[in-house]
């Protein structure tokens, strides 16, 4: 899939942190070009996502606003779920980048959803790891 895109958990918690409106909005932008089918993420992103807006916001998500915007946002867009082999994977990814677990568990989510960037925050710029391409879209325009 040329033209897709996996997101990290990072995104979606900019989405809802008025301190950085510049990374919001650019969050948000990001968001809905995956809702409308360009974009994807993992389980790992759902509970990411869930722990933080009940437990590191500000204002933490009362537990129906969560379940609306797990019901939809995060399952609509949720295309890679465990199975022993992601973790493999993860071992892999790991050994080669000595990134730690859950970057790598990211990265493996990102290669097996076939996307062709990775947009976070945490992870090299422009590193390329196998056919995926890591992007930070808060430093520079988004493409994709």
């Amino acid at each position: 899939m040329r033209d897709s895109f996996f997101l990290d958990t990072n995104i979606f918690i900019y989405t809802f942190d008025s301190r950085f409106p510049q990374k919001r909005n650019l969050s948000r932008d990001l968001v809905q070009r995956a809702l409308e089918g360009k974009g994807c993420i993992s389980w790992q992103v759902i509970q990411e996502f869930s722990h933080a807006a009940l437990h590191k916001f500000a204002r933490p998500f009362p537990l129906e606003e969560l379940k609306e915007y797990l019901s939809t946002v995060l399952f609509p867009l949720c295309t890679v779920w465990p199975d022993d082999s992601i973790f493999f994977q993860t071992l892999t990814v790991k050994l080669e980048t000595g990134y730690s677990w859950y970057d790598s568990l990211i990265v493996a989510s990102a290669l097996r959803s076939g996307a062709a960037i990775l947009y976070s925050e945490d992870l090299q710029d422009g590193k390329i790891f196998r056919k995926l391409r890591i992007k930070n879209p808060f430093l520079k325009s988004i493409e994709a």
